[in-house]
């Protein structure tokens, strides 16, 4: 079963999915995301991102990425989404001043610590596009390595 909170750090968090956070649209909308992501530019409408968030929540388990405001609050906010499915890792950091600073390493380490858990022997990314030089970075640093060619990148996993 899927914990409702998966808490990497005092400053990072993953939520369960359940619905959309507001910001989510506007990651959606970003034509930089879009091409690292899916590979076309093309804004998602809020129906497009409800039918990718339900096809998600089907495959995996779906969650949203919270970081910790620093300051007197400390509140918590949504910066970004992932799915640990048995055949991908999407992870997507909607907020860009965000990216590069090892949000995304983070995460994904601790979803790999979750797939151990539940006995998986491996974790696999469907493909990581070749332009998107950030994601293989970060995925490499991660402990993933490419092991099968696509026809715009490579496929891309990490043995537990």
């Amino acid at each position: 079963m899927t914990p409702d909170v998966l808490n990497i750090a005092s400053d990072l968090r993953l939520v369960r999915l359940d619905a959309p956070p507001v910001e989510a649209f506007s990651w959606y909308q970003d034509p930089e995301t879009l091409w690292m992501v899916d590979g076309k530019r093309e804004p998602y409408t809020p129906e497009r991102l409800a039918r990718m968030y339900d096809w998600l929540a089907e495959r995996g388990e779906l969650w949203y990425i919270e970081v910790r405001d620093k300051g007197a609050s400390g509140s918590w906010r949504a910066v970004g989404d992932v799915t640990l499915c048995p055949s991908d890792l999407p992870i997507v950091i909607g907020e860009k001043d965000l990216r590069a600073h090892h949000v995304g390493r983070r995460v994904i380490g601790a979803l790999c610590e979750r797939a151990r858990g539940l006995g998986w022997r491996e974790v696999l990314v469907g493909e990581i596009y070749d332009w998107n030089v950030a994601s293989q970075r970060c995925f490499s640093a991660a402990g993933f390595e490419p092991y099968e060619r696509t026809e715009r990148g490579a496929r891309w996993r990490r043995e537990l």
